[in-house]
C-alpha cells in the first residue's frame, strides 16, 4: 500500500466539480483506496506542495519522440506509451491518418493487440478517410473515401471516435456508429452550418480540432465553427497557441460550458524532438521554432506535449486551474464511457494520477498505482 501526501489535490466535490484541497492523503494500490487526513502506508510519496491531479487523457494524438501510430508496430506504440506519462498523459487514443486501407487496418490491429507499459491505450481515434478534400489539411487527399463503416467492420471493438465530414456520409452512417458505441466527430469538412448542425443533432456529438480544417465562422455563413458553438457538441482544442489564437481560446471558454471542451495535442512523431524534418501520413513535415508545416507551408499537426497545452489554456483564459484540469480528465473520460474507472481521484477508481508544479512541469505520473518516474 502506497500514499501521496503534502499535495494540492484536485478532487471532485459532491456535485462532481473539481476543486483544490490541501491537507489530504491519497492511499492507493492499483486502485485508489481512500482519501483521508493520515495513512499507515508503507511507501510515502511526498508531493512537496505540488498539484496532484487525475492522469490526463488525450483523445487525439498521432505520435511523439520519433514514433507514429501509422507505423503499425508494437515498438512504435511502446515508445509512445512510455513517453506520454512525462507529459502528464496516463490514457490516450492512438489516432490514425487518411492512408491506404491496408495501412489503417494494420494500425488498428496493432492497437488492439498492444501489450504496452506506460500510458494506457483506451481505444483508437479514426481520423479519416471519410473527410473532405477541400479541408484535408495534412491528410493525403488521394486516400479519401465516402463514409462506409463496413470498411472497418473487423475493428469496431477498438474504434472509439471517427472523424468524418458530414458531406461524406448520410444519416444511416451516424446510426450505424451509434449502434456500435462509436462517437462520430465532425471534422476536416467543408460542410455548411445547416448540414453540420443536422449531423450534430442526429448524433455527431464531437467536433475535431475546432477552427482547424473546417468551414469557419462568418456572420452570414456560420459554418462548422458556428454549429459547434451553437450546439451541445463537445469540441476539441489544440491549445499550442499556433493552431488556435489565445483570443479564440477565450471566446470558446466564454461560449461553451466547460463540460463541452476537451484539450488535445494532435501531436505528430516530431513531438519531443525539437526542430527537425519529420513525417506524417506519408508527407514530409518541417518543424521550425515549434511550428510543424508541410512543404507548401500548410500547418500540420502539433508538436506540443499535453502539459504545455493545459498550461497555455490556463494562462490564456485565466480560468480556475481545477476547472481546466477537467478538460483533460473528466470530460474525455465521460465521452469515452470510462469515467466510472478513471478520470478523477475517487475511491475505487484506477490509481492514474500526475503530480505537477505551478509551471506545469510533470514530477511524477502513476498508472494503475505504478509510479512510472
Amino acid at each position: 500500500m502506497k500514499a501521496v501526501t503534502n499535495g494540492k489535490f484536485i478532487l471532485p466535490d459532491e456535485h462532481g466539480n473539481f476543486f483544490i484541497q490541501t491537507g489530504a492523503t491519497l492511499t492507493f494500490g492499483e486502485k485508489i483506496l481512500e482519501l483521508s487526513a493520515e495513512t499507515d502506508a508503507e511507501e510515502i510519496l511526498d508531493a512537496q506542495g505540488n498539484f496532484v491531479a487525475p492522469g490526463f487523457i488525450n483523445v487525439h494524438i498521432h505520435g511523439c519522440v520519433g514514433a507514429d501510430v501509422m507505423d503499425g508496430t508494437p515498438a512504435a506504440l511502446e515508445k509512445i506509451c512510455n513517453f506520454l506519462p512525462r507529459t502528464g498523459v496516463t490514457g490516450f487514443l492512438p489516432t490514425t491518418m487518411t492512408m491506404p486501407l491496408e495501412e489503417i487496418h494494420r494500425a488498428l490491429k496493432n492497437i488492439r493487440d498492444a501489450e504496452t507499459s506506460g500510458a494506457k491505450i483506451l481505444g483508437a481515434h479514426l481520423e479519416g478517410p471519410f473527410i473532405s478534400a477541400k479541408y484535408a489539411g495534412a491528410q493525403d487527399k488521394k486516400n479519401i473515401r465516402r463514409a462506409d463503416l463496413s470498411l472497418f467492420s473487423e475493428y469496431l471493438d477498438v474504434i472509439k471516435i471517427i472523424t468524418a465530414a458530414p458531406e461524406e456520409f448520410d444519416m444511416s452512417f451516424l446510426d450505424a456508429c451509434r449502434a456500435e458505441n462509436i462517437l462520430v466527430s465532425v471534422g476536416h469538412s467543408a460542410s455548411n452550418y445547416e448540414t453540420a448542425l443536422a449531423a450534430i443533432e442526429r448524433g455527431a456529438s464531437h467536433v475535431t480540432h475546432l477552427f482547424n480544417a473546417q468551414s469557419p465562422l462568418h456572420h452570414r455563413r456560420p459554418g462548422i465553427v458556428g454549429a459547434a458553438l451553437d450546439s451541445h457538441a463537445t469540441v476539441e482544442l489544440i491549445t499550442d497557441n499556433i493552431h488556435v489564437h489565445p483570443a479564440a481560446q477565450r471566446i470558446v471558454w466564454k461560449v461553451k460550458p466547460r463540460e463541452e471542451i476537451v484539450l488535445i495535442t494532435d501531436s505528430l512523431r516530431a513531438c519531443g524532438l525539437g526542430d527537425c524534418e519529420s513525417e506524417i501520413g506519408g508527407q514530409k513535415v518541417f518543424v521550425r521554432n515549434g511550428v510543424a508545416t508541410l512543404a507548401d507551408g500548410t500547418i500540420a499537426a502539433s508538436v506540443a506535449p499535453m502539459n504545455a497545452v493545459v498550461k497555455n489554456f490556463h494562462a490564456n483564459t485565466r480560468a480556475n486551474l481545477a476547472e481546466v484540469v477537467e478538460l483533460v480528465t473528466k470530460n474525455p473520460a465521460r465521452e469515452l464511457g470510462v469515467y466510472e474507472k478513471t478520470g478523477s481521484l475517487e475511491t475505487g477508481k484506477a490509481a492514474d494520477f500526475v503530480i505537477f508544479d505551478a509551471d506545469f512541469e510533470i514530477h511524477h505520473a502513476a498508472v494503475d498505482g505504478e509510479i512510472l518516474f
